[in-house]
């Protein structure tokens, strides 16, 4: 809404029913009166205003600087007389100084005062507006040029304003908001426009610093450069960089009518490196760089043209357990990289320490064969084994691989750092990937068992397991054994349970594969064997009686 005749005859209005009102509420006068006497215990002091009456006045109204009184019993005073209470005079001393105040305000500005702009508190709200406090100067605001909304609590609040009318036969000084308001909105579109026009680069002043970037003055009015538009490097924290108060050069990139968002950027001002690194990197270059910043997921390096690339963790070494790049980096260090993506889109390098330095398992290769007996050190521990590191490379030791005891496995035997003595079982060079054997290196129960039994042999042990194809059965020592089905007979598997003691000839003992089999059907055979030769050795005796024998 602009300030119109009828707005400002609007504002007449108001300006004489706000004097009138102040001077019926009031009855302002003022008086020079005489201090009859100062009762300090009470903080105030008598006033003879006339007409043989009294005022009150607090001591707080006549104290210098220093808390001192600067008048006395017996002094001259003026005072304004603003009403009665209890039949005594309401008087200040502090409202004659202001409503002073007021009059040298109207004389020092009676033919410039419409430039100027006052900041100050609103102290009080009437019908007809509001009055406004600054530097001890009463203005009037009507609620036409308040541009509040309804339901604002504004008493109290601390405001700009436009002085837009002074009157110094009723000593009053009207003022505007929404005049102010419409001014610099007038004023910032001025700017905004002339700052949008092509090429227009200007200076601006630091406001204020954020994590997302900083608020800059150009002309009066603020914009944003956000954290992305400092550098070509991309996201930097501008408080590193800059200072309030800095002055910066920037050029406007856009402009949010409806948010009435202005957006600068610094770099837009630049020339752009990514030109030269287009026109003169390519993929699989090796540059040479300097570390600028380390964070937890990887290293940014500085190309020394504005320019950053970003080399991931897993880029800096061949080490999968790399934890923290500050074991391998530090800030300022140079280092050479090889180029691994330029996009031209994003503005993004990515480049890689580890794709020129020797590869592990190459070197692991030339150094070690499979058969080999190694110490290797235990990285982690999981639910099918252990990754042994030997040398610079991982190996897996799987959990069939620990033990000749198939119920133990790596997590139960071994720890995280603990050295362990290993075989290297395989070496997959196409897949890249190392099996170790830790069992091999011990003494098999099998082999142990084979030295104190041979085929034939009669062995007692205890139904483990039954199987569709068989029945697994538990020897001494720790030693498994298997009866397939066609070797139970004269047994009936149905009859069977775990738990149960069986009695079996040891038909198979095979060290290499590590496997020992029964039968049951053997033992029915070697002890018919037995019993055979028994009865062809005694003569003497009938085949009726060795039988009987036999069976008593």
């Amino acid at each position: 809404m602009a300030f119109d005749n009828e707005s400002f005859e609007e504002e007449e209005n108001f300006a004489e029913m706000f004097a009138a009102t102040e001077k019926q509420q009031e009855s302002s006068r003022i008086v020079e009166g005489e201090i009859v006497e100062v009762q300090a215990d009470e903080n105030r002091a008598l006033v003879g205003v006339g007409d043989k009456l009294e005022g009150i006045l607090s001591l707080d109204e006549i104290r210098g600087e220093d808390g001192e009184l600067m008048f006395g019993a017996g002094d001259k005073i003026k005072v304004m007389v603003m009403g009665y209470y209890n039949e005594r005079p309401k008087i200040s001393y502090r409202k004659v100084l202001e409503q002073q105040k007021t009059i040298d305000f109207i004389e020092a500005h009676k033919e410039d005062f419409e430039e100027i702009i006052i900041e100050g508190i609103i102290t009080k709200k009437n019908r007809g507006g509001y009055v406004v406090e600054a530097d001890d100067v009463s203005f009037f605001m009507p609620r036409s040029l308040a541009a509040f909304k309804d339901g604002d609590e504004v008493v109290g609040r601390k405001i700009k304003a436009q002085v837009v009318k002074v009157d110094a036969a009723e000593n009053s000084i009207v003022v505007s908001r929404r005049k102010l308001f419409n001014e610099e909105r007038k004023k910032k579109k001025e700017i905004i426009d002339q700052l949008m026009e092509d090429d227009v680069i200007v200076e601006g002043t630091i406001k204020k610093i954020t994590s997302y970037g900083m608020f800059v003055d150009v002309g009066g009015v603020d914009g944003l450069v956000h954290y992305n538009e400092i550098s070509y490097k991309g996201p930097v924290n501008p408080s590193k960089l800059y200072k309030d108060g800095d002055v910066v050069t920037v050029k406007a990139i856009s402009y949010d009518k409806d948010k009435r968002h202005l957006s600068l950027s610094i770099k837009a001002v630049q020339s752009d490196p990514w030109a030269e690194v287009e026109s003169e990197l390519d993929e699989g270059d090796t540059i040479t760089v300097t570390v600028s910043n380390i964070e937890a997921y990887g290293v940014f390096v500085d190309l020394g043209n504005d320019i950053e690339g970003f080399l991931h963790i897993s880029e800096i070494t061949w080490d999968k357990n790399v934890k923290n790049p500050n074991d391998y980096l530090t800030v300022g260090q140079e280092i050479d990289v090889e180029v691994i993506e330029i996009n031209s889109k994003t503005h993004k390098l990515r480049v890689s320490l580890k794709r020129l330095l020797p590869k592990p398992f190459d070197e692991f290769v030339r150094n070690y064969n499979e058969g080999d007996v190694v110490t290797g050190t235990v990285t982690s521990l999981t639910d099918f084994g252990a990754f042994v590191r030997v040398g610079s490379v991982e190996g897996l030791l799987h959990n069939q691989d620990i033990s000749w005891d198939k119920n133990v496995k790596c997590k139960d035997v071994l720890k995280s750092g603990e050295e362990v003595e290993v075989k290297i079982a395989k070496i997959n060079t196409e897949d890249q990937k190392i099996s170790l054997n830790r069992k091999t290196l011990l003494e098999s129960p099998i082999d142990k068992f084979a030295t104190t039994h041979k085929l034939n042999s009669i062995v007692k042990g205890t139904i483990r397991d039954i199987k569709e194809f068989g029945v697994f059965v538990s020897l001494e020592d720790g030693v498994d054994a298997l009866i397939r089905d066609e070797d139970l007979a004269p047994l009936v598997k149905e009859e069977l349970v775990a738990g149960q003691e069986i009695e079996a000839a040891i038909a198979v003992i095979d060290t290499r594969r590590d496997r020992i089999r029964l039968s049951v059907k053997k033992l029915d055979y070697i002890k018919n064997q037995e019993l055979l030769e028994e009865i062809n050795d005694n003569t003497s005796n009938s085949l009726g009686d060795l039988i009987k024998d036999k069976f008593k």
